[in-house]
């Protein structure tokens, strides 16, 4: 039983979590501003346009930030430490998630990282990354 805190689906972000249960990151682009965007929502950000569709992103990154958690809550203590991040998706948006090492410590800005899902229930599989 997976026991850690899990995302709440509503209706914008369904086909997301939809895509991560199929082995897909999808994020959201707009033809007419020409952007990817995320998190899931039902509108351009900036413009407020609503022509957005869901695309297959190629769950390549960068990282553009991150953090080595030490020390967690009790959901998350067994696995400290682990390393929380800010990926740069190719594609443009960003997006935080973990990366998996067995050196949290080496990770650095810019390393090259690939999505992987991790399937936490049978309603939720979560997105996170590999060092590419």
């Amino acid at each position: 039983m997976y026991e850690k805190p899990l995302p709440v689906i509503d209706s914008d972000s369904r086909p997301f979590w939809d895509g991560c249960k199929a082995g897909k990151l999808l994020l959201q682009y707009s033809k007419s501003a020409d952007k990817y965007f995320f998190y899931p929502r039902p509108f351009v950000p900036g413009t407020g346009e609503r022509d957005v569709e869901w695309v297959e992103a190629s769950g390549e990154g960068t990282i553009y930030s991150y953090t080595v958690a030490e020390r967690a809550g009790p959901a998350f203590q067994d696995d400290a430490p682990f390393v929380v991040a800010v990926i740069q998706l190719k594609e443009g948006p960003r997006m935080l998630s973990n990366v998996r090492t067995d050196s949290p410590y080496d990770i650095k800005i810019g390393d090259k990282v690939k999505v992987y899902f991790d399937k936490a229930t049978d309603d939720v599989t979560l997105p996170k990354f590999d060092l590419a």
